[in-house]
């Protein structure tokens, strides 16, 4: 049992880390009252820039490198967010739109600039990308150890510390209480002093920071390059996760190990005894087919933030 638990656990983690640093981005957004379709193209541009800054100073930076990687496309990816902050917040665009947009530019941008430079459709393999590790001392521990803190990557603990720090964020500090009332009700906040725009533009932009760590974390990780396939619905899932998890960072966390324990089946599936026979195509296609019964049963029954996707108006009472 131990053994079958050591070969589900490590890669659901694995694979639902990206999802969980998207999803948390999309919920600061969202809390605030800008709908983010745009998450595939954030986590599009984290992986385009996570993959050449790698590939490109991997030999001054060292063992350092993909750290540091993950940190430009997270600052790259929150300033390429501003294009949705600007276009929904102070031009009042439909957010919608601005978001597919955003899918859209990224993916062509990335896939030029990588025809540009590298003359090919696809970047090198990275040379230094993230390895799985034992967590000292936890690893040791009888059963929970080799199941929990052997052979993972660190970037999936983070992916869940960082989700509590961004639930005590939202629901325990100032800061957290002025965002989600701007996106409940932006008139009522403006009213008593809380800059609704500015308060939408920061969320966008934590949602550009977190949505680019996730891609660079997952081409870091998963696909060791970056090509126009790299990112295959990423984002969707992790707005999936944000709905199924109700606009709430620990809801999201949730939804994202469903779902990343969905993309792992067909990694995991030949130690499985009931699922080493299935067809692989049928587990290469069960995230996503579990991602539309989610939100088909669970999508009428989650209330997102009152003032989600409607622009602001200032002095509009």
């Amino acid at each position: 049992m131990v053994d079958l638990l050591q070969s589900i656990i490590p890669p659901a983690l694995f694979f639902s880390a990206p999802l969980i640093f998207t999803a948390i981005g999309g919920v600061f957004s969202e809390r605030s009252g800008v709908v983010n379709i745009g998450l595939e193209g954030l986590m599009v541009m984290g992986a385009f820039v996570g993959v050449v800054f790698n590939l490109t100073f991997a030999d001054a930076l060292g063992a350092w490198t993909p750290w540091i990687s993950i940190l430009v496309a997270m600052v790259v990816s929150a300033i390429f967010s501003l294009i949705h902050a600007v276009a929904s917040i102070t031009f009042r665009a439909e957010q919608v739109v601005s978001g597919v947009a955003i899918n859209f530019l990224a993916l062509g941008l990335g896939v030029f600039l990588t025809k540009q430079w590298y003359d090919k459709g696809q970047t090198d393999m990275v040379s230094k990308p993230f390895y799985t590790t034992d967590i000292p001392l936890l690893s040791d521990i009888p059963v929970l150890g080799p199941i929990l803190f052997q052979g993972i990557y660190l970037t999936s603990y983070l992916a869940i510390a960082l989700a509590f720090i961004a639930w005590y964020v939202l629901y325990k500090t100032p800061f957290g209480l002025r965002l989600r009332a701007v996106g409940e009700h932006p008139m009522a906040a403006d009213t008593n002093g809380i800059s609704v725009y500015k308060m939408r533009y920061m969320a966008v932009f934590l949602s550009g920071a977190f949505g680019g760590l996730g891609g660079s974390v997952f081409a870091l990780t998963i696909a060791l390059n970056f090509s126009h396939a790299t990112i295959v619905g990423q984002g969707f899932m992790a707005l999936a996760a944000v709905i199924f998890g109700k606009w709430h960072p620990l809801g999201a966390m949730g939804a994202a190990l469903f779902f990343g324990f969905a993309q792992s089946l067909s990694v995991i599936s030949a130690g499985i005894p009931f699922l080493e026979d299935v067809p692989q195509v049928y587990l290469l296609i069960a995230p996503y087919i579990l991602t539309i019964l989610a939100l088909a049963g669970f999508i009428g029954r989650a209330e997102a933030p009152k003032a989600n996707g409607v622009p602001y108006i200032k002095g509009n009472r």
